[in-house]
């Protein structure tokens, strides 16, 4: 397993690197999950559990240290935690198996017979 506490560090690190790198793009960035955090229905410990579930199921490490960071400081349980965890790994099965469908009927449509074209 990862360091998370050092791993946080250098990735903050890594991304200011980008940010010199590319500006416009971090600033690009910044507003966006700056505007997501603006909101007026939900709280803090919401939007962290939404973050946290997301992070999961996108496979990202970095989303993952710093939404446990902010879902903390938010005063959030490991078992609230663990609750959204486990809608997220339900969602991600569920999107298997749809897109598991979804590439079948691919695959039926691109063997099926073409048509004749009547004249």
């Amino acid at each position: 397993m990862l360091d998370w506490s050092t791993y946080r560090t250098e990735l903050k690190g890594r991304v200011g690197d980008f940010g010199k790198a590319a500006p416009e793009a971090l600033r690009g960035y910044a507003a966006l999950a700056g505007g997501a955090a603006k909101t007026t229905h939900l709280d803090a410990r919401t939007r962290e559990l939404i973050s946290l579930a997301v992070a999961v199921t996108t496979r990202c490490d970095g989303c993952i240290t710093s939404h446990v960071d902010a879902a903390i400081k938010a005063g959030l349980s490991r078992e609230e935690i663990a609750e959204a965890l486990g809608v997220a790994i339900a969602m991600n099965a569920g999107a298997a198996l749809v897109y598991s469908a979804r590439t079948l009927d691919c695959f039926e449509q691109m063997t099926a017979p073409v048509p004749a074209v009547a004249e």
